[in-house]
């Protein structure tokens, strides 16, 4: 009788201490930034896998192609203000593409104090040969606005002069192009609009290649999973493929 009781103790105080341990998520909120010429419905799918694990979401739209880099970045400012009221938890970023260059941007001018973990997908952190080939083109410059015309490989274009990241940054990438021309302009693998190498940034914390194309990354039952682990973790499961 006496073990019985001690075995209906342990039991008892295993539960208690498990449901005593916080949720790390259920206070922290994430910000996602959808990416160029896109909405914030992109990044929808990640918005629920988010939600799902306990974060407070926050799915931000902006007009990408009718605004500059610094004036998106100083919409998402006014919004982390406006958020830092009743905010109790981190603060954390998930972004897709132009959304990790505003975020830097962003970060830049305003760190939150409770800065948490920032994932940024496809990002072209040192600018896309893209943009170098069609910076002069009518429609591209009609269907980027002024933050397409800052994103080349030049060092004085926006990204290379954001300098080197100081906050806990996770960078994904895919190394799946659905344009060859693009592909033959990036001289090396990439995802059709960033290559692998130009997505890389120095300061980051890790660094994960995935055979994804540029404009359904962020849709990957694998990305959301990695996102999620690198906000819990600081770093990626699948294990760093730094770009050299």
């Amino acid at each position: 009788m006496k073990r019985s009781v001690n075995i209906i103790a342990l039991i008892l105080s295993v539960v208690s201490t498990t449901a005593a341990q916080p949720n790390d998520a259920a206070e922290d909120t994430v910000f996602l930034l959808h990416g160029m010429g896109r909405t914030k419905i992109s990044m929808s799918r990640l918005a629920t896998h988010l939600s799902s694990q306990g974060y407070n979401v926050v799915n931000l739209g902006y007009p990408s192609t009718r605004q500059s880099v610094a004036e998106s970045a100083s919409q998402l400012e006014t919004e982390l203000k406006r958020h830092a009221a009743h905010a109790a938890g981190r603060i954390h970023f998930v972004t897709h593409s132009l959304g990790g260059i505003i975020v830097r941007a962003c970060l830049k001018r305003h760190c939150p104090a409770n800065l948490g973990r920032v994932i940024m997908i496809s990002p072209p952190n040192q600018g896309s040969e893209i943009a170098d080939k069609l910076q002069d083109n009518v429609f591209y410059r009609w269907s980027t606005g002024p933050a397409g015309q800052e994103l080349g490989t030049e060092e004085t274009s926006t990204p290379n002069q954001l300098g080197p990241v100081d906050f806990p940054l996770g960078v994904i990438t895919g190394d799946r192009s659905l344009n060859p021309i693009f592909s033959a302009w990036m001289g090396g693998p990439g995802d059709g609009k960033v290559s692998v190498e130009r997505a890389a940034v120095a300061g980051m914390a890790d660094f994960l290649v995935v055979n994804h194309s540029h404009t359904y990354i962020m849709r990957s039952q694998l990305v959301a999973s990695e996102v999620v682990h690198f906000l819990k973790q600081g770093r990626f499961a699948g294990g760093m493929t730094k770009a050299q």
